[in-house]
């Protein structure tokens, strides 16, 4: 679910690249079924989501965990909470600003949501994220997202992946990192690897449930290589809904 070499143990490439697609599918494949079940029921749509993903952590070779930790391996979340559910506008970079409720982004500029925005093309400041180990990746950015969250609205930037295979990416920080959760940060929606909650690409909407966060996949093994959360993605709150470590 995160960026990474295609055979990081050191196996045969080959064979590598063809269990690495195997797990892409069945990523996608869960997240299908999440997207659809938790239209009505988002709390199961949940427990399936751990239970299918603690598996492929355990079992498949492409398992971002090491091998001799796999047969033990069980994922940790918090209990599911409802109130870490959103539905969000999303703000383009360049959007006017508006009184109320903000802005959706217009049919026209939602396609930019649906293929990669080119480098220099001026939709969004292009820059570069901190990776956990290697050179830096290259993002657009897209806009911002804004939480109601009770101690008031709360901003993240959302990121478009301008390599690799391109890719809606929102990572974020807490309070909880380097205590519960890994110290730079989760990840909530990288579409690239199909963790995709859903929206409406029309109204410029997306769904956001910190319940779904998880952890990349350096977190498991540093031999993975990951992009991070920017500093400015960091919330000055505990965000104790997700994955955890601890």
């Amino acid at each position: 679910m995160t960026t990474a070499h295609p055979h990081p143990d050191g196996s045969e490439p080959g064979r590598a690249s063809l269990e690495l697609a195997d797990w892409r599918r069945r990523v996608a494949e869960l997240y299908a079924v999440v997207r659809q079940r938790a239209a009505t029921d988002p709390e199961a749509a949940w427990d399936q989501w751990r239970a299918v993903r603690e598996a492929l952590y355990r079992d498949h070779p492409q398992s971002p965990v090491p091998a001799a930790a796999r047969g033990a391996f069980r994922s940790r979340h918090w209990p599911y909470d409802p109130g870490w559910r959103f539905e969000v506008d999303i703000r383009l970079d360049g959007a006017p600003e508006s009184t109320g409720a903000l802005a959706p982004i217009a049919p026209a500029a939602a396609l930019a949501l649906a293929a990669p925005a080119p480098l220099g093309s001026g939709f969004g400041l292009n820059l570069q994220l901190p990776m956990s180990t290697g050179d830096a990746l290259s993002f657009t950015r897209l806009g911002e997202v804004r939480l109601p969250l009770p101690a008031g609205k709360r901003t993240l930037g959302l990121y478009w992946m301008a390599g690799y295979a391109g890719g809606i990416f929102l990572p974020f920080r807490d309070s909880t990192n380097g205590s519960a959760t890994y110290a730079a940060g989760r990840y909530l929606l990288d579409t690239a690897k199909s963790a995709d909650l859903g929206g409406d690409v029309a109204a410029g909407r997306l769904i956001l449930d910190f319940n779904f966060a998880f952890h990349p996949s350096c977190a498991f093994d540093p031999r993975w290589s990951c992009p991070l959360a920017p500093p400015d993605n960091r919330l000055d709150a505990a965000v104790e809904v997700g994955e955890r470590l601890k």
